[in-house]
């Protein structure tokens, strides 16, 4: 089973937008935080092409990233329902890996100050690119927030499980395709057992 990191397992609004303040201050250049956050799911260099010319961004994308493990780590909180989310599939035998954007050192930072254990973990990948990291773990299916996340499972031959946690509504997400919608993690032990013991393997759409 995959899973997203930003707003699908991990609360991460906090603490990305303290970083995103600070590193304003430390270059001397606005960077609207709130703006930023509600963008989240692309790799910190795209965001950054918003604020910055292009030969600064690999600059400051160093110095956000230094200053992540600081900030931002502390700050964040699990989403709601992600460890159970997570125990759910390894008490049914199944193996988790999370493909995210996030550098994946600031990534395993990240679960270990939240306790939650995967198998692997993939970093800086986005959008049908995540599929192969999904495809050489053997993954199923891949959970997550954003329509790129829906790309992605398209990409690896996977479910697509998409939580409407992030910056699109359910509708939204099954309008591009989700084979099942969650409002949230809470929901997911729910749907993984029934799918788990699905005799077809059929998906039905959960809402």
């Amino acid at each position: 089973m995959g899973f997203d990191l930003d707003l699908t397992l991990a609360d991460t609004r906090r603490g990305i937008a303290a970083t995103y303040d600070r590193l304003s201050e430390r270059l001397g250049v606005f960077i609207d935080s709130a703006v930023a956050v509600s963008r989240l799911g692309p790799p910190l260099e795209s965001e950054l092409a918003h604020w910055l010319p292009p030969e600064e961004i690999p600059a400051a994308a160093a110095l956000f990233r230094s200053m992540y493990p600081e900030i931002a780590v502390p700050a964040t909180t699990a989403m709601r329902g992600a460890a159970e989310a997570v125990d759910a599939v390894r008490r049914a035998g199944g193996g988790v890996i999370v493909v995210t954007g996030k550098h994946p050192d600031l990534a395993r930072r990240t679960l270990d100050h939240l306790g939650i254990e995967v198998d692997e973990v993939a970093g800086m990948v986005f959008g049908a690119a995540k599929g192969a990291a999904l495809t050489e773990f053997g993954a199923q299916a891949y959970v997550g927030d954003h329509i790129a996340d829906i790309e992605a499972a398209r990409a690896a031959g996977a479910v697509s499980v998409a939580v409407a946690t992030g910056p699109y509504t359910a509708d939204e997400l099954r309008d591009h395709g989700a084979d099942v919608v969650l409002p949230d993690l809470t929901a997911f032990v729910a749907w993984h057992e029934e799918w788990r013991v699905s005799e077809t393997g059929t998906v039905s759409t959960v809402t």
